[in-house]
């Protein structure tokens, strides 16, 4: 009987194919986003990020650099001031959501907290918390969660019936927090949380946000001018100019960028600098050559 032809031994799996193999894909990945206003204003011009699973990503940029835009994007909010995602594709959770109304988004489990709180005023904190609930059908589960938001905000239990409208900064700040944790989200979008509120506060705030990432496991993309902050407690981060993301990385290496450091942390050797030096600082950046 004739031998069997020799098996070629199998080559082992390289390194970088078996972490690919492990990692899991992002819960969020933005491809090539383009965002119009009114038909005609390019906003985002080929936006690509993502944001894994669990994970605290921090968007920065000046103003008018596209964030707020990126986040209604992804909320489905755009339409609200007559914009569209004009091409490329948001991916949540393996499913296309560009151009999906935002209540069915936050069904899908993404909730924005807007930037300026905007709770309603006219209704009790009570009434507010339960607004944020109002796409789930389990009764019983929302009420659990109520009084879960009621741990992470003791001065919103006392205030229950209280008109929010009659709540400080910083307890409104809490209760739009409060009311997004009550949609039972699995990504929340925070823009500007810390915006005009007295530093203890915004430290109170951002401690909660990162208790909650910690314990609930809430997937987190946050947009905050304090570029200082949103390192703190951000694992990763992206840094935008002019609708398009131009420099990406670890917390750690952003903040130890020269550029990141001078220009967004006001860390820079030589002093400070006036508007005109920024001006020509953002001609000469090495990321929009």
């Amino acid at each position: 009987m004739a031998n069997p032809p020799p098996i070629a031994p199998t080559a082992p799996a390289s390194p970088s194919t078996a972490a690919d193999a492990a990692t899991p894909p992002p819960l969020l990945r933005l491809n090539n986003i383009e965002v119009l206003y009114d038909d005609v204003i390019l906003v985002l011009r080929g936006l690509s990020l993502e944001v894994a699973e669990g994970s605290i990503v921090a968007l920065l940029g000046s103003n008018g650099a596209g964030k707020t835009t990126t986040l209604k994007a992804i909320s489905g909010l755009l339409h609200i001031e007559d914009g569209e995602v004009a091409d490329g594709t948001i991916v949540f959770d393996g499913e296309e959501i560009q151009g999906t109304e935002a209540h069915r988004i936050v069904e899908k489990g993404i909730f924005q907290v807007l930037e300026g709180r905007r709770v309603f005023e006219h209704l009790t904190v009570r009434e507010n918390l339960a607004a944020g609930a109002y796409t789930r059908r389990d009764r019983r589960a929302a009420e659990a969660d109520l009084e879960r938001v009621f741990e992470y905000f003791p001065v919103l239990a006392d205030r229950r019936r209280q008109l929010a409208g009659h709540l400080s900064g910083g307890e409104q700040q809490m209760l739009a927090l409060g009311r997004a944790l009550m949609a039972s989200p699995r990504m929340m979008l925070l823009d500007e949380p810390s915006l005009g509120l007295a530093p203890i506060l915004v430290e109170n705030i951002f401690a909660i946000i990162e208790r909650i990432n910690r314990e609930e496991g809430t997937t987190i993309l946050l947009v905050e001018q304090n570029a200082r902050l949103a390192l703190s407690v951000a694992g990763f981060a992206y840094l935008m100019e002019g609708g398009r993301v131009v420099m990406e990385g670890s917390a750690d290496e952003l903040r130890d960028n020269e550029d990141v450091r001078e220009f967004y942390l006001g860390l820079g050797e030589g002093g400070r600098r006036s508007y005109r030096d920024v001006k020509h600082y953002r001609r000469r950046k090495r990321w929009l050559s």
